[in-house]
């Protein structure tokens, strides 16, 4: 698995976060939908929504950035997969906080993939940019 896989992702991501916004817009004038608009589910599930389509553009940025990561030969594989975990977990752990509140322990997950991901991401252009001399 490499970067390409992280830039087809990405942009089935944003896709399915607009799907779903559009499909949340077609309930959200009710008052009650989803306990009303101040409801910790409906927050969870606009949340979820949200993170679709952001994790979805990172995903589509890490593919561009991945060609300059420098270090080892395991951070490229490693890195692309904990940015693909974390944006797949990330708006399902919305979705089953606001089914079930007992989940959002969960939601370590998806923090932990990311942030190792963006960790590596930024390590491995710090070295890049190192191995090509510049500071």
């Amino acid at each position: 698995m490499g970067p390409h896989v992280n830039e087809i992702a990405g942009w089935v991501l944003i896709g399915l976060g607009f799907a779903t916004g559009g499909l949340m817009g077609l309930f959200f004038l009710r008052p009650g939908w989803l306990g009303g608009y101040d409801d910790p589910r409906r927050r969870l599930v606009r949340l979820g929504h949200i993170a679709l389509v952001m994790l979805g553009v990172l995903n589509v940025l890490f593919a561009l950035s991945a060609p300059r990561l420098g270090w080892e030969a395991w951070l490229v594989p490693t890195a692309s997969w904990l940015w693909l975990v974390g944006a797949i977990l990330m708006p399902s752990v919305c979705a089953l906080s606001a089914w079930r509140r007992s989940l959002k322990h969960l939601f370590a997950l998806p923090v932990l993939a990311l942030g190792a991901g963006v960790t590596l991401t930024w390590l491995g252009l710090i070295a890049g940019r190192l191995a090509q001399g510049g500071a």
